[in-house]
């Protein structure tokens, strides 16, 4: 009888130790190891906001379409004429990029680039519109957009890009249905290659110009559209995060 007490005193002594020990661990932690794991439907406050793919977003200008010297028009002479020229104007809902003031809009956001279209007939064709120079977009793009008026037809428009390694993509930005200005944004899709392991300082696309594809029951008389603020969405996490004696393979 007295052993049975005694293992009963020492079953109880062992408890109140592993009781005491348990309670003077903060939640989560693993005995002997120092080591705090998450308990299993908790969130653990120390990986909440942490995001292993990191990410600079920022929205930028590529063009204000200040210079229409700067752009050139294509067409068929078989199909039309185009000729290219700047107006005084902005769409009313423009909202300006951060960091942007009234003086600055005032001084580098004048003007919009108009384009004109005679057609000679009705015909499935095309027109585009051209930088002298490919425009670079810095970082990896997410999205294009651009301020257009579209004058109620059914064309279709496509902003043309190349990624930094020869590729060439036709990423549409929509119909021109609609009157007035509207912005026209598209994602860049995922296969049109911004970079590459191999190539730090190669990354992101270039855009080549604007394609309208023509609906042939509108291919008559003349045709006016405006453009205004090429901007793009990009992550500059790369860009801003280089070592400053990085080299440039550029070579």
């Amino acid at each position: 009888m007295k052993r049975i007490s005694l293992l009963i005193s020492a079953l109880l002594l062992i408890a109140a130790s592993v009781s005491a020990q348990s309670a003077a661990a903060p939640a989560g932690t693993v005995q002997g190891s120092g080591k705090t794991t998450p308990d299993v439907g908790t969130p653990d406050a120390n990986l909440i906001g942490v995001d292993k793919a990191q990410q600079e977003l920022k929205e930028i200008s590529v063009s204000k379409f200040e210079d229409d010297g700067f752009w050139n028009g294509i067409m068929p002479r078989d199909d039309g004429f185009i000729s290219l020229r700047r107006f005084e104007g902005s769409p009313a809902d423009k909202k300006p990029l951060p960091g942007e003031t009234a003086a600055t809009i005032a001084e580098s956001d004048k003007y919009v680039l108009g384009v004109k279209i005679q057609h000679l007939h009705r015909s499935q064709t095309t027109f585009e519109i051209t930088p002298i120079r490919p425009l670079p977009i810095p970082g990896i793009s997410k999205t294009i957009s651009v301020w257009v008026v579209g004058r109620n037809v059914k064309h279709e428009l496509f902003v043309i890009v190349d990624d930094r390694f020869g590729g060439r993509a036709k990423i549409p930005l929509g119909d021109l249905a609609f009157t007035g200005w509207k912005k026209l944004t598209a994602a860049i899709p995922p296969n049109i290659r911004q970079s590459d392991p191999r190539y730090a300082s190669k990354q992101g696309i270039m855009v080549k110009g604007f394609l309208i594809e023509t609906d042939p029951a509108e291919t008559y008389g003349s045709y006016f559209i405006y453009f205004d603020d090429l901007r793009a969405v990009t992550d500059l996490f790369s860009e801003n995060n280089r070592d400053a004696d990085d080299m440039i393979d550029a070579w």
